[in-house]
């Protein structure tokens, strides 16, 4: 294993993140503190508690996982998308370092910049609601592997991407309406029961259900078939990159 192609590619990715501080954190902490002023104010003042838990704290895990699924696939599609638009892609394949080293450096710094994103979003959050973490634990290991995940279907996405546009289709078309459906701002089962049922064929469900469960001990689905299908998405993630480095595909043409 070479640890310094790793520690190169790691640290370039994650200093784009200084030299776009703005971009990278400050925008999406903003932005969620938006949500928290017109939902946790608006809303939260005519319906007090979900599941026991009051409204203002019940949204800060979906919040959470709004910003870090919208952030992992932009970091980790950007990332390896931009050597691919500027050529540089044939220096890096050319080099003495395996697919391996290559997305361990790519995803790793996409996740870390994630999961920094999630923990300044939890802190900032603290400023608006006061809320309790049950499983402390549970909550980082949840936090990591959703963005290890998903920075894993960033990548994906920008191999596959062959312009600017299609690296926003599936976040913004796809990701983001799910996210908004997957109970982030409400629970599924304030649904009619026909309802209840279309959404569990939502994966976002499962992620936010685990995440708030281990806030406050409540989920709408249970959360050891969360984490199945957690680990499911993860290992379907590993056998497309599997695919895509085996192959070459938009790679090495």
């Amino acid at each position: 294993m070479n640890f310094y192609a790793i520690r190169a590619i790691y640290l370039f990715e994650l200093a784009r993140t200084w030299r776009t501080l703005l971009q990278s954190i400050a925008t999406p902490v903003i932005s969620t503190s938006l949500y928290f002023v017109v939902f946790g104010s608006a809303i939260g003042s005519s319906m007090t508690q979900v599941q026991g838990v009051s409204y203002g704290a019940f949204i800060v895990p979906g919040l959470i996982m709004l910003a870090l699924l919208t952030e992992s696939i932009s970091n980790a599609s950007f990332g390896i998308y931009m050597p691919k638009y500027s050529g540089s892609i044939y220096e890096l394949l050319s080099a003495p370092v395996s697919y391996l080293e290559i997305l361990t450096g790519y995803v790793g710094a996409a996740a870390t910049k994630s999961i920094i994103l999630g923990l300044v979003i939890l802190f900032t959050a603290r400023l608006f609601v006061d809320f309790e973490i049950l499983h402390p634990f549970w909550m980082l290991a949840f936090l990591v592997l959703t963005a290890l995940t998903f920075s894993l279907f960033g990548f994906i996405i920008g191999v596959w991407a062959d312009g600017w546009e299609k690296l926003q289709i599936v976040p913004a078309l796809i990701v983001t309406p799910l996210t908004f459906l997957g109970g982030a701002f409400y629970s599924i089962s304030m649904l009619p029961p026909a309802w209840q049922t279309v959404t569990l064929f939502n994966p976002v469900v499962y992620l936010i259900s685990a995440f708030r469960w281990s806030f406050y001990g409540v989920s709408d689905v249970n959360v050891g078939l969360s984490l199945v299908m957690i680990l499911g998405f993860l290992l379907l993630c590993i056998l497309a990159v599997g695919v895509i480095f085996k192959t070459g595909y938009r790679l090495k043409s």
